[in-house]
């Protein structure tokens, strides 16, 4: 009966409440706003330096806003989209539109550099990473993935040694036909086996001493 009797009164409160709710929010919004857009441009120079390590030099990265279709979100007043430019001359576009599977990976190394240590370890799975790379900038991603992997679980499919020397485990992956089937057979190496599989990633089909040696080499700069 007092609820109902006070229900006027109720309501009127409600309604104040309701009224400075929205005052911080719109608050709280535009801050996150400013915040955001200070942090953009930051983040796009941070990871254009990274990808110019990884053999995209040239690379735009830029980050667009655009506003929500509902005014009051927990997200904030405007959703983020990353744009990507990899050849100069070409206007940024959506990441998720244009980017390929090797440029993807790339980017996603480049953020988890930068953003390090986060509190919560992930599996982080990276493939054709290695696409159109070579020589020193091979070298430059396996040392990157390494010390990546110090705080999440990396999986790396890869065709070239510099990287898979610097792995704490080497998974060699390979096609068997059997009968009408075609099986896929994953087998962990031993430190004999990554040597010679390693050379073969160097020579190709003929392993010889030099190569074996090498791969040896490898081995031990990476650990």
């Amino acid at each position: 009966l007092q609820e109902l009797a006070a229900q006027e009164t109720r309501l009127q409160d409600l309604e104040a409440r309701r009224e400075e709710s929205g005052r911080r929010y719109a608050q709280l919004a535009e801050s996150l706003s400013r915040a955001r857009r200070e942090a953009a441009g930051s983040l796009g120079r941070r990871v254009e330096a990274e990808l110019e390590q990884l053999a995209m030099g040239g690379t735009r990265f830029e980050v667009e806003f655009s506003t929500t279709d509902d005014p009051v979100s927990e997200k904030g007043a405007e959703r983020a989209q990353f744009l990507l430019s990899a050849n100069p001359g070409e206007p940024p576009r959506p990441l998720a539109r244009i980017a390929s599977g090797g440029e993807l990976s790339r980017i996603l190394l480049a953020l988890e550099t930068i953003f390090g240590g986060d509190e919560q370890s992930r599996t982080l799975v990276f493939d054709e990473i290695d696409a159109g790379i070579g020589g020193r900038v091979a070298s430059v991603l396996g040392e990157k993935l390494s010390r990546l992997a110090g705080e999440h679980q990396v999986f790396c499919v890869t065709h070239l040694p510099q990287i898979a020397a610097a792995a704490a485990r080497h998974f060699h992956v390979s096609k068997q036909r059997q009968g009408k089937r075609t099986l896929i057979r994953l087998e962990l190496l031993d430190e004999k086996a990554r040597e010679q599989e390693l050379a073969r990633m160097l020579a190709g089909k003929d392993v010889t001493s030099t190569t074996l040696r090498q791969a040896r080499e490898m081995l031990q700069t990476a650990s």
